[in-house]
């Protein structure tokens, strides 16, 4: 969850009632964390993990981002237990947060699995809604895997019709950021244009690397 802790609530509550069970995956910054709201979500059933950030936070040092993943994961834990962590993206950053496992060992800390590390992409198709967008991937820094389905997707519509029509993978990890999926008009054009500055900034980091 990245920013607007409370969409993250709201949609929460909209797959609780659909007998729908999420990771919730929350920041350690305040437009992120809240106890209130992370207990909330953990006491519908969903999981909550730790989304972290810390070799950006440390600047790339990975003795300072590892004592700070063990602070905030801690801070974490005293909400809801914690026993998967997803990497949080940071395409501003030149630091790659997985980075970190490169020097230590997650599974040390009782973390049972890093989607990004640990899921084998072959066998589950991979969506996310990063770029404000299904086939976002070409303009994504970080947020992406190695695609081994031929399938693409703009349009939530077109997802659903797939699925309507049995042309869709029966194992799909669904990456979604809630603050995205607005009710609200103006909010949801503020996104909108923002995500599109966005994207262009994205565009031209992938072309000049």
């Amino acid at each position: 969850m990245d920013n607007r802790k409370q969409q993250s609530l709201k949609f929460a509550h909209t797959q609780y009632k659909r007998g729908i069970v999420g990771t919730y995956y929350f920041r350690i910054i305040p437009q992120s964390f809240d106890e209130r709201i992370i207990r909330e979500i953990y006491d519908m059933g969903h999981e909550i993990g730790y989304h972290y950030e810390d070799m950006d936070l440390a600047n790339g040092n990975p003795q300072k981002a590892i004592k700070l993943f063990e602070k905030h994961l801690q801070k974490l834990r005293r909400v809801a237990p914690i026993s998967t962590i997803c990497m949080h993206g940071s395409p501003m950053s030149k630091y790659d947060n997985r980075d970190l496992w490169k020097y230590y060992d997650y599974r040390s800390y009782e973390i049972i699995g890093e989607p990004y590390l640990d899921i084998d992409f072959k066998d589950i198709y991979y969506l996310t809604d990063t770029g404000r967008r299904w086939d976002g991937h070409d303009m994504s820094i970080r947020d992406k895997v190695q695609r081994y389905f031929d399938l693409n997707f703009h349009a939530t519509e077109e997802i659903i019709n797939a699925i309507k029509t049995g042309n869709f993978p029966n194992s799909v990890m669904f990456n979604f950021h809630p603050q995205r999926w607005l009710d609200e008009y103006p909010l949801w054009l503020q996104e909108k244009y923002t995500q599109q500055i966005k994207n262009l900034v994205k565009f031209w980091m992938l072309k000049l690397k």
